[in-house]
């Protein structure tokens, strides 16, 4: 019984650590796990034969960790008009062709991708004629974030390999937009930290409204993503869907961030070790301005 109490103890611990990412980063590399330390609690809980009101309060502390995961499975938007498909393609990709048609069924405006290879480059060219505008970010021989446009970009677009970062400006109905492509490596103690506060920088420097899509290596509950919604005024498209297994552990790590929010919904896997989505989001609403006649 000890025994228990002191893992107890510990899945607490590290469970209340879970919503301290704005005070480290370990914080929101235990986020990633919050779900099932929370299921663990609660079968330390069961084991439990004494402290009845220790019990009830540490159930109460599992239903708050459950309910800020669970929250996000919520939709909270409609679908909007302009479609997103998102996906982390991998590296050794052997369903490339499979997985374009896939892409060409979804008819989405834009596409972001990550993990392309010089070999996956072959997506890029199958998509050619449905995508003429592409974006591809390299950084290594095995790694680079692509941004796909059926819209003819207003610029040359902004390459950033510090993070993997591919975006284009496109001027759609309602003004122009930046169309983001974005890969995170893994969290603390990995580089994510780091990539994070030079992706943050960038938000902050924003001309226009921007829809991003990414492998963000983290879950839509952490401290990372809430400062990514808030900085580039954004929403996160709901409800958050599994794009990742660790084993048998499900867990969302690839989003997509739009104005007005949107609704998202799950591709396969198609020879990549990520299920793609396919997000339809509302851009920025057209502003209008209005001159004093007096």
């Amino acid at each position: 019984m000890q025994m228990i109490w002191i893992l107890t103890g510990l899945l607490t611990v590290a469970l209340a650590a879970s919503f301290l990412g704005v005070v480290h980063p370990i914080g929101d590399s235990l986020a990633v796990f919050r779900v099932g330390l929370c299921v663990g609690l609660l079968l330390c809980i069961l084991a439990l034969r004494r402290g009845g009101f220790a019990r009830l309060i540490l159930i109460f502390v599992s239903a708050i960790g459950i309910g800020s995961a669970l929250w996000h499975k919520i939709p909270n938007s409609d679908p909007g008009p302009v479609t997103i498909y998102q996906k982390n393609v991998l590296h050794r990709n052997a369903e490339l062709s499979s997985l374009a048609a896939d892409i060409l069924s979804a008819s989405a405006d834009f596409v972001t991708l990550q993990e392309v290879s010089v070999e996956g480059e072959a997506l890029l060219r199958d998509l050619q004629t449905a995508y003429p505008y592409q974006l591809l970010c390299r950084y290594s021989v095995e790694a680079g974030v692509a941004v796909l446009s059926r819209i003819e970009p207003m610029d040359e677009g902004v390459c950033r390999k510090t993070y993997g970062n591919a975006m284009i400006t496109v001027d759609l109905p309602t003004g122009p937009h930046h169309v983001a492509a974005i890969h995170m490596a893994w969290p603390f103690p990995g580089d994510q930290p780091e990539q994070f506060e030079r992706l943050f920088g960038d938000l902050q420097a924003l001309e226009h409204p921007i829809l991003i899509g990414g492998d963000f290596n983290m879950v839509p509950w952490s401290n990372a993503l809430t400062r990514v919604a808030r900085l580039s005024d954004t929403k996160l498209t709901t409800p958050t869907r599994t794009t990742f297994l660790i084993g048998s552990i499900p867990i969302s790590i690839d989003q997509v961030f739009a104005p007005g929010g949107g609704f998202l919904e799950t591709r396969p896997l198609l020879g990549a070790d990520h299920f793609g989505v396919l997000a339809r989001v509302h851009a920025a609403p057209q502003i209008s301005v209005q001159t004093n006649t007096n």
